[in-house]
């Protein structure tokens, strides 16, 4: 009996122990990737195409996230072993369980495609609004499904009320319709960086040019 409780008890501190150091590398991912999207959104907002990222800060910041994503998968996993353990094949029939692994499971695609794709076209042209028409509409797509399933994930994983309380289906509801409405708004957002970059320099030339005039009198 004694045992028996002592057991539970070890199994009950290695899985907050776990659970621990994978909230920790939530809120690192988390952290960096709403710190990286206010700053793209203030360069936006100052119609900034000029302003070239910080190639140096950029890195640093993919292999952090990357580093927080591997950390993200190791304690998941073995959250899930635990629980697995002491549930059996139940616990994998959780709607949140299953919508908490799917989400991760596109991030982790998502993150590819920004490592590979997204990241290094963004270091070459040294801002978003210089990017292509294309390469833009990824870019923006790509960021904001990242930030939405970063933060829908730690809902899940802080949801606790929600495990067997609603179907799959419910629970991923809001998810495309968060994904495409940040997509629409940074759409929308470039779109008014792009026009207010070219006023500016139709300003600034006609600028010059009247400049340019009262120094030839």
């Amino acid at each position: 009996m004694e045992l028996s409780m002592l057991s539970s008890s070890t199994v009950e501190y290695m899985r907050l122990g776990v659970v621990y150091f994978h909230l920790i590398a939530c809120c690192v991912a988390i952290g960096l990737v709403l710190t990286s999207d206010i700053a793209m959104v203030k360069q936006l907002l100052k119609g900034d195409v000029s302003g070239h990222h910080d190639d140096a800060h950029m890195e640093s910041l993919q292999k952090t996230v990357s580093l927080a994503l591997v950390a993200l998968w190791i304690t998941g996993i073995a959250i899930v072993g635990i629980d697995y353990a002491g549930k059996g094949m139940e616990y994998f029939l959780n709607p949140k369980i299953q919508a908490k692994i799917g989400i991760v499971v596109l991030l982790t695609i998502n993150g590819f495609l920004l490592h590979s794709a997204v990241l290094p076209a963004l270091k070459k042209a040294g801002s978003l609004l210089n990017l292509s028409f294309s390469l833009r509409m990824l870019a923006l797509f790509s960021g904001a499904f990242s930030a939405v399933s970063w933060f829908y994930a730690a809902m899940l994983g802080v949801g606790r009320p929600l495990a067997w309380k609603y179907s799959l289906v419910e629970l991923l509801a809001a998810y495309p319709v968060l994904i495409v409405g940040g997509f629409a708004t940074m759409v929308l957002l470039t779109a008014w960086a792009k026009n207010k970059d070219a006023q500016n320099r139709m300003e600034q030339s006609a600028w010059d040019s009247k400049n340019a005039a009262l120094a030839g009198w």
